[in-house]
């Protein structure tokens, strides 16, 4: 079944800051990273950005709109140079009803974002930002550091928080004066693992 899947996966190259594909557009299959790291937000009105989720090496998006046909529901944007693989919907939906093991790995899929989606709501509606970015930390540390690359920009990293780079900037200086983290410019080091964890729930 891989082999395939590549023969009918078309393969394409974006560079840093290009757009894969933008809300609303029409859904043109699924698409699987190969390499790179991709940003997937949506855009208010007011041109306020919300980011969803981050996706690396292995992963794949907009497997709604292949199963639906609706419209893309979010804008993809590579955040880096990035080798991004396509299947045309036509071609997926095929794929999904010979290969059931496939199918089943797409709605998989689907639940994980469905759940992460909830998480983002709850960390949104219910939590400090305090709060929100020590569960983010935990959630994307590597060992005990997290490198630059898993948010780009402290304003992405804002804007997946669902607040404004100055009162994210107010809640790194805090958690480093309590001693819990240490911040760099290209990485943030975890001090105290136990205690991000306290401040997540909300019980510290």
């Amino acid at each position: 079944m891989q082999a395939q899947v590549a023969r009918l996966a078309f393969r394409r190259e974006y560079n840093s800051e290009q757009t894969i594909f933008w809300e609303g557009d029409p859904c043109h299959g699924l698409y699987i990273v190969e390499t790179g790291w991709l940003k997937v937000f949506k855009l208010s009105p007011a041109g306020r950005e919300q980011v969803l989720h981050f996706l690396g090496p292995g992963e794949t998006f907009n497997a709604l709109s292949v199963f639906t046909g609706a419209p893309n529901p979010a804008t993809v944007v590579a955040l880096e140079s990035s080798v991004v693989w396509l299947i045309r919907r036509e071609t997926m939906l095929q794929l999904l009803d010979e290969h059931p093991p496939l199918a089943r790995l797409v709605i998989q899929d689907l639940a994980d974002r469905l759940l992460h989606m909830m998480s983002l709501v709850e960390d949104i509606s219910l939590r400090t930002v305090e709060a929100r970015l020590a569960r983010f930390l935990l959630e994307q540390s590597a060992g005990e550091t997290i490198q630059r690359q898993r948010w780009a920009t402290q304003a992405e990293m804002a804007s997946r928080l669902g607040t404004v780079p100055d009162v994210l900037n107010r809640a790194l200086r805090k958690l480093a004066e309590e001693g819990l983290i240490e911040v760099s410019r290209h990485q943030i080091q975890i001090l105290n693992p136990d205690g991000l964890a306290l401040i997540a729930k909300g019980t510290a």
